[in-house]
């Protein structure tokens, strides 16, 4: 009897055992299936999407998690990897093996890759919710035809300051940003070429129109030069830095996008901000499909669910930017709404001017000389150097000759003296 009821409990035992192992394997299985999908073939495809840092909804604060909601209801795994500036973006795009499938280019980069044959035009039966973009933001000079792009939102370039270093009122305008009795306070300056340059040709005298079709070297060399008279007073040049910068205390003033500043605020009450008195760069940005993109219906299939007015609404709430999509104004906050840096009077838009695509050559030097006014060694150019003053070449030319002089009366002594101890040793 014991040896049965031993072999019962054995068995139960093992039962126990494999079903406890069975399901551990089941939760296991449904555990992969729920966060990766892709290896259980959950997916049924994928979309590569290169966008700026910190530009859509992650689900942070009652928000929308945006990508994870494309993923659950199209069943496509989004791959997402974020790029610093427009440049950066272009590089990756002609020197790299890297293959994207929706890119987030500003306005003067869609040209760009527009004319460079760069950019697939887009299928709009497959974005039926583009009826929702505002007619102002269609037919752009960076898309004449709207045939390459869709907007995804819109804002501009302005200044924010800590008012416990600056005195509330006291900036003004990009000037503020070259004097030097905020040095202490760290001041800080875009880190990519067309925003720095743009600003540094506003204060140029005279100055230098940074919406300009066309730009000669001179241009770029007068507004380098600009930047290097910066360097001075500059604590660094810095992109999305910026936040920990301006919400830690640990830097005084910025220029930024407004949208960028306005967030600053919310998390720092000690900002305060300033729209340019010079006014500054109105820009979009937008969603287009690279030429060489794998996916197309998969990225049309995500550009059309970026344009649902409340995954818009969401976005723009989260980016703090204004949005060009009118199903999604009446889902946004008030308050933000009503900010001038989400949405500034339109006698300031009227002070503002957008970028415009201009030639390789110039581009390229524009590049090379806003490296080199980065760099430490950089030098101001011929092109802004001051006149020389005539009393200051005649003084350096007294004191040289007197220089000469003092040195030629030692060597006369020493030759004086080295006679005199000759004679000595030959009498000894």
């Amino acid at each position: 009897m014991k040896k049965i009821l031993s072999l019962i409990l054995a068995l139960t035992l093992l039962l126990a055992v494999f079903s406890l192992t069975a399901y551990a394997e089941d939760e296991a299985e449904n555990e992969r299936d729920d966060e990766g999908k892709g290896a259980s073939g959950a997916f049924q495809g994928e979309v590569n999407v290169y966008n700026w840092g910190e530009y859509i909804d992650p689900g942070d604060d009652g928000g929308i998690d945006v990508i994870k909601e494309f993923e659950d209801t199209y069943h496509i795994k989004v791959n997402y990897t974020n790029f610093e500036t427009n440049e950066e973006l272009y590089n990756v795009l002609t020197n790299s093996n890297s293959t994207y499938d929706v890119i987030f280019p500003s306005d003067y980069m869609v040209s760009r890759l527009r004319e460079e044959g760069m950019l697939a035009k887009l299928d709009f039966n497959n974005i039926p919710n583009y009826k929702y973009i505002d007619e102002r933001f269609k037919n752009m000079a960076y898309d004449p035809d709207n045939e390459y792009s869709v907007p995804y939102s819109w804002n501009f370039v302005a200044i924010g300051y800590n008012t416990d270093m600056i005195k509330e009122g006291a900036v003004t305008g990009f000037k503020d940003l070259w004097d030097p009795k905020y040095k202490d306070d760290g001041i800080l300056m875009f880190n990519n070429s067309r925003d720095a340059m743009a600003i540094a040709m506003q204060l140029c005298d005279p100055p230098i129109d940074p919406g300009a079709e066309s730009f000669t070297r001179e241009d770029i060399d007068r507004a380098t030069d600009k930047l290097i008279e910066q360097k001075s007073v500059l604590k660094k040049y810095v992109m999305d830095q910026v936040f920990a910068e301006m919400e830690q205390n640990q830097s005084g003033i910025c220029t930024y996008y407004a949208g960028d500043i306005y967030t600053m605020m919310l998390n720092n009450e000690n900002l305060d901000y300033c729209l340019p008195e010079e006014g500054s760069n109105l820009f979009n940005d937008a969603m287009c499909i690279p030429a060489t993109c794998k996916n197309k219906e998969n990225a049309e299939l995500f550009i059309n669910f970026m344009c649902e007015p409340r995954i818009a609404a969401a976005n723009s709430e989260y980016i703090t930017y204004g949005t060009p999509n009118t199903g999604a104004l009446d889902l946004i906050d008030e308050d933000m709404l009503e900010s001038e840096l989400i949405n500034p009077p339109q006698e300031y838009l009227d002070k503002c001017y957008t970028f415009s695509n201009i030639d390789d050559d110039i581009y390229g030097y524009m590049q090379k000389r806003f490296v080199e006014a980065c760099s430490a060694s950089a030098e101001v150019s011929t092109v802004e150097k001051k006149t020389v003053n005539p009393a200051a070449v005649w003084a350096v030319g007294v004191i040289l000759i007197l220089v000469i002089i003092s040195t030629l009366v030692i060597i006369v002594l020493d030759i004086r003296r080295a006679v005199k101890n000759r004679g000595r040793i030959n009498k000894i």
